[in-house]
């Protein structure tokens, strides 16, 4: 009871205009920072699954060398990685803003995690397919976007939303080089003199939000591939 007393009597002291401001630029920059790094993160992950396929890229050096890119970054703890980005930039001299290092940061976690998941959705595909496309005379590339890629995305799309999601929350970690999203929020209200309890929880609850609704577009998109799969397997006979 002192503990709810006591929140209850803090409450209307933390949730003022100026701090509901604060949090909601903090929130702000946690999406900014998941959705570009995300984004960047598939467009190079999913290039990469692309020049691994042997149909693709006959060149067996060049599909080692993206493997052993992808096996490293996904054995490396982001927090290494974010610190590996942030003093490679110092070290290049390169003046790199704190929101450019998360991105970057992130971008790298997530090609690698999505270039598995493409990965593993190519090779869902049985690879006759590949063979009849082929005999066809149709463009390695072209049989993918068209025959391979399209069967793919039920593989794909699931893994990814768990890993868009666990990504949104380790960008609590971009808070250790001082860039100000939900986590480094919370902690600056804490030293101003607010309990623990209520910013941690609020953030909490912030954090809760942006994650389901991430997760309940992720599962919107995934009714919607089985939809359409379904609709496409059973072609409406005429009358």
């Amino acid at each position: 009871m002192g503990i709810i007393a006591g929140l209850m009597e803090e409450a209307p002291r933390f949730f003022t205009y100026w701090n509901m401001l604060f949090l909601a630029n903090a929130a702000l920059n946690t999406l900014l920072v998941s959705f570009i790094g995300c984004l960047a993160g598939y467009a190079l992950g999913f290039t990469i699954a692309t020049f691994r396929l042997p149909q693709i890229t006959p060149v067996a050096p060049v599909r080692g060398a993206l493997i052993l890119y992808v096996e490293a970054i996904r054995r490396i703890p982001f927090l290494v990685l974010l610190m590996c980005v942030f003093f490679g930039f110092q070290l290049s001299g390169v003046q790199a803003s704190l929101f450019l290092i998360a991105v970057t940061a992130v971008a790298l976690r997530m090609s690698a995690l999505s270039a598995e998941n493409v990965r593993a959705g190519y090779e869902a595909v049985h690879e006759r397919q590949w063979d009849a496309a082929l005999t066809m005379n149709i463009p390695p590339l072209t049989a993918l976007f068209r025959i391979v890629l399209p069967q793919s995305w039920r593989v794909i799309l699931p893994p990814s939303t768990i890993h868009t999601v666990s990504m949104i929350k380790e960008t609590s970690l971009v808070s250790q080089i001082g860039f100000l999203e939900l986590t480094f929020s919370a902690r600056m209200l804490t030293q101003r003199g607010f309990s623990a309890l209520i910013c941690y929880g609020t953030v909490l609850v912030l954090y809760f939000v942006i994650s389901y609704a991430f997760s309940a577009a992720g599962r919107y998109a995934e009714r919607k591939l089985v939809h359409q799969a379904r609709a496409v397997r059973t072609p409406v006979l005429p009358a």
